[in-house]
């Protein structure tokens, strides 16, 4: 028996191919659906990883630029907060630790205050800490209470 060239074996072949896929041509519909829904999942999936691995990455890149804070805003405890207001210098006495708040913990407790505590707040800034971003902060919602 002779050997066929390689161009009429490879045609064979891909005639072969296509009649066993023509064959199973039905079973392969009925899970289409589910196959191509499974392989845009893997790649949403695969983009979400490689996103993730980026702000990884760039979180390491960055670590080097910030300073951390010594206690982060959120890890505050019951036992942390004072229980009997305390005076902090002269009249101040809506917060004992306000002079050493970071403009996220003071933030959080804004809203607790009333009119005349912001404006104690307001003025002890003014006098003492000079912080244009906490002074803006105690104004803008000092401003706000009492246009309410």
């Amino acid at each position: 028996m002779s050997s066929f060239p390689l161009p009429v074996r490879v045609a064979a072949g891909l005639a072969a191919t296509a009649v066993e896929q023509a064959r199973q041509l039905p079973t392969t519909l009925l899970g289409l659906p589910v196959t191509v829904a499974s392989q845009a999942l893997q790649a949403s999936m695969r983009i979400q990883q490689q996103i993730t691995e980026l702000a990884i990455k760039g979180d390491e890149a960055l670590a080097g630029l910030r300073t951390p804070e010594e206690q982060p805003a959120w890890a505050t405890f019951d036992e942390d907060e004072p229980t009997e207001p305390e005076v902090l210098s002269e009249n101040l006495t809506v917060l004992s630790d306000y002079d050493h708040l970071t403009l996220p913990q003071l933030r959080g407790r804004l809203r607790s205050f009333t009119d005349a505590e912001l404006a104690e707040l307001l003025a002890h800034e003014q006098q003492h800490g000079r912080r244009p971003e906490f002074l803006r902060m105690l104004q803008n919602r000092l401003d706000r209470l009492r246009n309410q």
